[in-house]
């Protein structure tokens, strides 16, 4: 089972920038519709950005326009270019498949990496 795995978080202070990158092995992330979601404590992940295998994105209101997310098949990685940063961001930062299907759902279900923290102080 193929899990994802995030790097390039960090500490930042507001206004500041950071590149969230993730990776998997084979080409999972180059074939499927990938998404950056964010979790803090005691609430659920939210989808924050998604890309779809033609390069179509997508961003939650909280990040339009000081985020973006993009992807590198060969490389069968997904960024999240993040600028602008609030102490609302902070969370931690996760990369996974996006999508309803039952297939889809059980493969996220499996493949959540450990992800990375950012942290924007005020």
């Amino acid at each position: 089972q193929v899990r994802m795995v995030e790097s390039g978080g960090g500490l930042v202070q507001a206004g500041g920038s950071l590149r969230l990158s993730c990776t998997a092995s084979g080409n999972i992330i180059s074939i499927n519709v990938m998404g950056w979601y964010r979790q803090t404590p005691g609430e659920q992940r939210e989808l924050v950005a998604h890309i779809t295998t033609t390069g179509s994105t997508n961003y939650a209101d909280s990040v339009k326009g000081r985020f973006t997310i993009s992807r590198d098949s060969a490389k069968n990685t997904v960024y999240l270019q993040m600028n602008n940063l609030k102490p609302e961001d902070t969370a931690v930062y996760y990369c996974n498949l996006v999508g309803s299907s039952l297939a889809t759902i059980l493969y996220q279900g499996k493949s959540w990496g450990q992800g990375t923290q950012v942290t924007v102080s005020s």
